[in-house]
């Protein structure tokens, strides 16, 4: 076998393979002994049909079958002996296959860049002064007594004022006429938080219980509704119940509800502590995206491109079911998706750069640490655990979480390394908030 190699770019090869007679004939004898085993020709025993019958009635099946496996065993030979690490699928082209004859092709494809990554230790960066204040501490008290809170019935009045949380029944019609989804019964809605249409809103602060009100709301052209988009609906309301939110008392008892607590004053420690920690992952997030972007910077290529398509493509079909759980139509602009090939681009040049590191300082993923990461993910997995392990039997998707452990293991090391300087607030040099893993 001779193979010629090309470098086309600094990413693309083209591979040249010739193949003598003999690997030809041999593959040929190979795929017509098979073929003789596996059909039944009549007059002929199995495995006993002569070669110029089979040719007769499978010539091109055998061709093609002969052609493929001289390409992918040749081929896959060729890679491993010259330590291409390939990344793309490989565009054939073949010259015409003949028994007795020699057989050429060649291929072209993309490999990962050759990497000189330099300067990855001591990388500096920048952490601003924050601490958790008293006002945090009672923000997050405060949202725990929000998800405590009970409704209980309004009886001293029968009219909506804000701040009340109403049952009601509505329908709408647009030119008195109805449209799909016009009509709701038992439907809540909290007067003055804003989650409904102003003039929906301002049409049942003020009404009675039992008592129709009449309000017309106009909607946007861009609703994502696209029966009421653009146009004016009038809607006739029926108040059934009003409800008023009661918050649990921020005491000692409270605390005991909430774990195992003895106090308030405990309590209120636990949820600084958690806090603090909230706020060195969320600086540390920072402090990696920031190396992320040193790097990047300090070692410019090209990343080849069926990466950068396939991220594309992994980050347009996360958009699109983001899109469909919010029931927005709408298709991916031509701009938008110019964002995210962009944003794609960088993630594969970040994984790149990772991966060089990872290999120049031993950084390794073992098996059992994979399993150890599985036997985590089924445990948060609840009742679909088994769902989860399943998953992780298929070898492309435990290769991807391999991928990504290793990719975070390396930033973590990158990050034990780098130099941080503490500044303030005000100080802080920004960079670009781009996702990269």
């Amino acid at each position: 076998m001779r193979i010629d190699i090309d470098e086309l770019s600094p990413i693309r090869r083209k591979l040249r393979i010739e193949l003598p007679a003999e690997a030809v004939d041999h593959g040929f004898a190979r795929a017509y002994r098979d073929l003789s085993r596996r059909v039944r020709i009549k007059g002929f025993r199995t495995g006993k049909a002569p070669r110029h019958i089979l040719r007769g009635m499978y010539g091109d099946e055998i061709k093609g079958h002969v052609r493929s496996h001289l390409v992918e065993d040749s081929l896959g030979q060729a890679i491993r002996e010259n330590g291409l690490r390939i990344v793309s699928r490989p565009e054939i082209e073949a010259d015409d296959l003949e028994e007795g004859r020699g057989f050429t092709f060649s291929a072209i494809f993309e490999i990962k860049p050759e990497i000189e990554v330099k300067d990855y230790l001591g990388i500096e960066v920048e952490r601003p002064k924050l601490s958790v204040g008293e006002a945090q501490v009672d923000r997050a008290l405060e949202q725990l007594r929000e998800s405590q809170a009970r409704l209980e019935p309004v009886e001293d009045r029968d009219i909506v004022e804000p701040g009340d949380f109403v049952v009601l029944d509505f329908t709408g019609t647009i030119d008195g006429k109805p449209f799909p989804g016009n009509k709701a019964e038992n439907y809540m809605i909290e007067v003055g938080a804003g989650r409904a249409r102003a003039q929906f809103e301002q049409a049942v602060a003020g009404a009675k219980v039992g008592v129709e009100k009449t309000a017309r709301v106009t909607f946007p052209p861009d609703d994502q509704n696209r029966a009421v988009a653009g146009k004016a609906v009038d809607f006739v309301i029926v108040v059934r119940d009003i409800k008023r939110k009661i918050l649990p008392a921020l005491d000692d008892e409270f605390a005991k509800d909430h774990g195992s607590y003895g106090s308030l004053d405990e309590l209120k420690a636990a949820v600084r502590t958690r806090l603090e920690q909230e706020l060195r992952q969320i600086q540390d997030d920072d402090l990696k995206e920031q190396i992320l972007n040193r790097l990047i910077e300090a070692h410019p290529f090209t990343p080849p491109e069926s990466l950068v398509e396939r991220q594309t493509r992994y980050l347009v079909e996360q958009q699109n079911r983001t899109r469909q759980a919010a029931a927005s139509a709408a298709p991916m602009g031509a701009e938008a998706r110019a964002r995210l090939e962009e944003r794609a681009a960088r993630q594969v040049r970040a994984t790149l750069l990772l991966e060089k590191i990872a290999e120049t300082e031993k950084i390794e993923v073992s098996d059992r640490d994979l399993q150890e990461r599985i036997d985590v993910l089924a445990r948060a997995a609840g009742a679909q655990a088994q769902t989860l392990r399943d998953f992780y039997e298929d070898a492309d998707a435990r290769g991807n979480l391999r991928a990504q452990m290793l990719f975070d293991r390396t930033l973590s090391f990158l990050l034990e390394h780098a130099r941080v300087r503490d500044v303030d607030p005000a100080v802080l040099k920004v960079d670009d908030k781009n996702e990269t893993s």
